[in-house]
Order: C-alpha cells, then sequence, then structure tokens
C-alpha cells in the first residue's frame, strides 16, 4: 500500500473518530435534556392541576373532560391527587390509571419529597405539595411523543451528516494527499532519469524550511558528492593510464630495438638496464597505487593499535637510507616527550610509515644536499611533526595543488615521480583524524608539518 493510501485512510478514520466521539456527545446530551425537560413539564403540570382542584376548586367532572377531550389529540399529562393518608382525592382517570400508586410508591414520595422513574416509555414524577396547612402527594404521568419524535430526527440527521462527513474526508485526505504527495512524485521521477552519464541533474528545491526542500537539498548534495567522485575516478584512470603508458610504452620500445638485430654485449646492457629502469618505475607506480587504495578504505576497515610516533619514524628512516645511503637525515625530538603517552598515538603501522617516507624522500629528492630534517613535539592535544627541507621550494601557485593525485608542479623536471606521493599521505593523514600542513619559500626550502591526536583526544 502506498504511502499517500495509508496517510488518506488514517486521515478519514481519525476524522470519523472525532465525528463520532462529538456525535455521540451531542445525542447523548439530547437525550439527558429531553429527559430533564419533560420531568420539569410534569413537575409544572401537577402542581397546575394541583391549584386548580385544591385552591380554584374546579369541578372534578370538569377536569376529568378537559383530560379525557386534550388525550384525543395530545399525550396528555395523568395527575392524580392523595392525601397523606393514601386517599385518593383526584384522579385525571381512573379507568386508564397507568400508573397504578400503591401505598410503598406514596410513602417514598413522602420520604424522599420528589421522586422521577419510567413505567415502560412513559416518564412518571411523585411529589409533594402543601395546601393550607396541609400535605398532599401528587404523581403525574405522560409518554413524551414530541421529545422522542426530535431524538429519532437528530439521530437520523446525525447519521447522514456523518456518513455525508466520512465520504467528504476521504475525498478531502486523497484531495491534500496527492497535493502533498506531487513534489515527491515529482523528485521520484527526475530520479529515475538521473544516471552515471547526467549526474549533473538536480532537484528543485522550493527554498523553504520545510522537510521536502531538506530532502532535496540532501539529496542535491549526495549528487555533488557522486559527480565530484565520478569526475575523481575518470580523472584517476586517466592519469593512471598515461603514468602506466609511458614506461609500458618505453620497455616495449626497447625490446623490440633489440629483437631487430644483433647487439653486442654492451649493447644488450644498457637495453637490459633502461628496461629494468622503467619496470622498477611500474613497480614503484603499482605500489602507490595499491597503498591509495589502501588509504581510501573506510576506517573501521583498518586495523589500528597503540604506536610510539618515535619508534615508527626510525623504522621509515630506516628503510629511506636502506634505498638511498646517500640521503641524510636529522632526528629531533623534544626532550619534554618523556611521558610515553605524550609520544604515543593510535593508528594503522603501515600506513603511517608510507607517509613518513614519502615525506622524507620528497625533501631529499628536491634538496642539493639530499637532506631532511625531522622534529617530534607536543601540541597540546596533538603531536606535531616536521620534515623540513633545504631544497628549491614550492611555486605560489603548485601549493594549492600539491595534494591532487598525480599533480606534478614546476619541479617536476627537477627529479622523477609519478604525483601520488603527496596525496597519499594526506589520504592517510586524514584517516588518522590528523592534519597536514605545507609552508614553502621559493629557493629557501618546504616544511610539511602533521598533526596526530593523542590517543586521550579521540
Amino acid at each position: 500500500m502506498q504511502i499517500r493510501t495509508r496517510i488518506t485512510i488514517l486521515f478519514t478514520v481519525v476524522t470519523a473518530t472525532i465525528l463520532m466521539v462529538f456525535a455521540c456527545t451531542v445525542y447523548y446530551s439530547a437525550v439527558e435534556n429531553r429527559e430533564n425537560e419533560f420531568y420539569a413539564l410534569l413537575k409544572k403540570e401537577a402542581y397546575t392541576k394541583a391549584n386548580l382542584f385544591l385552591n380554584a376548586q374546579v369541578d372534578k367532572k370538569t377536569l376529568e373532560d378537559i383530560y379525557h377531550n386534550n388525550r384525543k389529540i395530545l399525550n396528555e399529562v395523568e395527575v392524580a391527587i392523595y392525601d397523606t393518608r393514601f386517599k385518593l382525592l383526584y384522579h385525571d382517570a381512573v379507568d386508564i390509571d397507568f400508573v397504578k400508586e400503591t401505598p410503598a410508591m406514596l410513602r417514598d414520595i413522602v420520604k424522599k419529597k420528589e421522586i422521577g422513574f419510567y413505567q415502560d416509555k412513559w416518564q412518571v414524577i411523585g411529589i409533594t405539595y402543601a395546601y393550607n396547612n396541609a400535605n398532599f402527594i401528587i404523581t403525574a404521568a405522560a409518554y413524551d411523543q414530541y421529545g422522542y419524535n426530535k431524538l429519532q430526527n437528530l439521530l437520523s440527521t446525525i447519521i447522514i451528516v456523518f456518513i455525508f462527513a466520512v465520504f467528504l474526508s476521504y475525498a478531502a485526505g486523497i484531495f491534500f494527499s496527492k497535493k502533498v504527495f506531487r513534489p515527491i512524485q515529482s523528485m521520484t521521477q527526475k530520479v529515475k532519469n538521473i544516471s552515471a552519464n547526467s549526474l549533473d541533474a538536480r532537484l528543485q528545491s522550493t527554498g523553504n524550511k520545510d522537510e521536502l526542500s531538506e530532502l532535496a537539498n540532501t539529496f542535491n548534495d549526495m549528487l555533488n558528492r557522486l559527480e565530484n567522485s565520478f569526475d575523481g575516478q575518470k580523472h584517476f584512470v586517466s592519469n593512471i593510464s598515461h603514468e602506466l603508458r609511458t614506461p609500458l610504452a618505453a620497455m616495449i620500445t626497447e625490446l623490440e630495438i633489440s629483437a631487430n638485430k644483433d647487439r653486442s654485449t654492451a649493447e644488450y646492457k644498457v637495453i637490459i638496464d633502461n628496461t629494468l629502469n622503467d619496470a622498477q618505475k611500474l613497480k614503484k607506480l603499482f605500489n602507490s597505487l595499491l597503498d591509495f587504495a589502501k588509504a581510501s578504505y573506510d576506517s573501521s576497515e583498518i586495523s589500528f593499535k597503540a604506536l610510539r610516533i618515535d619508534e615508527l619514524l626510525l623504522d621509515a628512516c630506516q628503510q629511506v637510507l636502506q634505498a638511498n645511503p646517500d640521503y641524510k637525515l636529522d632526528i629531533f625530538i623534544d626532550p619534554a616527550l618523556e611521558d610515553e603517552q605524550m609520544i604515543s598515538i593510535v593508528g594503522n603501522e603501515y600506513l603511517l610509515q608510507v607517509a613518513f617516507v614519502n615525506l622524507i624522500e620528497n625533501a631529499c629528492k628536491f634538496s642539493d644536499n639530499q637532506k631532511c630534517s625531522i622534529a617530534i613535539k607536543s601540541s597540546g592535544t596533538f603531536i606535531q611533526l616536521e620534515f623540513k627541507d633545504d631544497g628549491i621550494g614550492i611555486e605560489p601557485q603548485d601549493l594549492e595543488r600539491i595534494f591532487t593525485p598525480f599533480y606534478r608542479g614546476n619541479n617536476k623536471a627537477y627529479s622523477e615521480g609519478n604525483g601520488i606521493g603527496l596525496s597519499l599521505t594526506k589520504k592517510i593523514i586524514l584517516l588518522h583524524q590528523g592534519e597536514i600542513l605545507v609552508r614553502s619559500t621559493k629557493g629557501i626550502g618546504s616544511v610539511f608539518q602533521i598533526n596526530l591526536p593523542h590517543p586521550s583526544a579521540l
């Protein structure tokens, strides 16, 4: 069942329930008012007949004739008058005597001064009446034909109005649910037409601060992220294709040339060295891509544990020196970092080593003296690492893009690379809830600063 249909039915049921409660309240209030009003009318008729009989001393025969004549066209009140000895003094219709007063009933009237009850559908009232220092007992009874007719008409009207109101509320529910869900249907239709080739499409927002506008804005934000992700993937695949094609083409060319004719041992050695060099470039590119993929995982899928930052850094330095013995590394550790907790972090050992190795190699590659100075400090809730070189520096226009995958600035002619290292490093640092900053001056050098949170700050 559609939500629109459920809302319509729910709206109709709620409205019908409210109308039913209201109708029942009105009807039962009318029933109670009719009863009270008729009891009051009987009491008034009883007093009137008693005054005519006792005070005006109207003849009994005259009163009886009036009753019988009126009874033919009206539901006339039947009145009986007794003295305190329960002797019948007057009765409108002894032959009818609908009430059938008994001594027990009369004693109850004397005791309570006034009683009211039903006999079949007739209402009966019994009261005491004082006249000339004497007490009398009066009973009055009648059938409220007019009152019951009004109640029947009221009930019929309530039923008809209730049924009409329920149908009207159902129609109103359908109308308003369609109106409310029309924007959602429009969104659904537009979303169905969005594919990988039309991620630039956006949902229309009314600009109001309602739930539908919030839904449209949220969906548009998601489309923005998807579009950026798809564009990034396209750019990434394009760059990978270029980076892979170049060394592969060089290797194929070298091998094809060597296969065309016999060559000397020295020439084969040169070809093998060139091919091996290209293969090493491919290996390094593949390793960088694998590390980039690992750093792109969800943090919940990567194992983290407590690590000492100084030990990690020493292992990274040893790894760099094994591959490049000519590099020179200086490490400074702030003496204030005596407590093991102050120099510990929670992270992934392999990924952090990859990040540190990238920064150290970059610092040495772009420095004439092939030197990197590393400092470990503490800054509030962060451990601060600085990687400083005395190299050629970074152009100001390149600073904003150095963390973009495969981007290489004007310094690419100074040293070989694939443009993945810094973007990979940033991904790793962000994965560890840290930040990476860079300061550089052309011709003087660069400083890369990493801030990683202490375990207590996570």
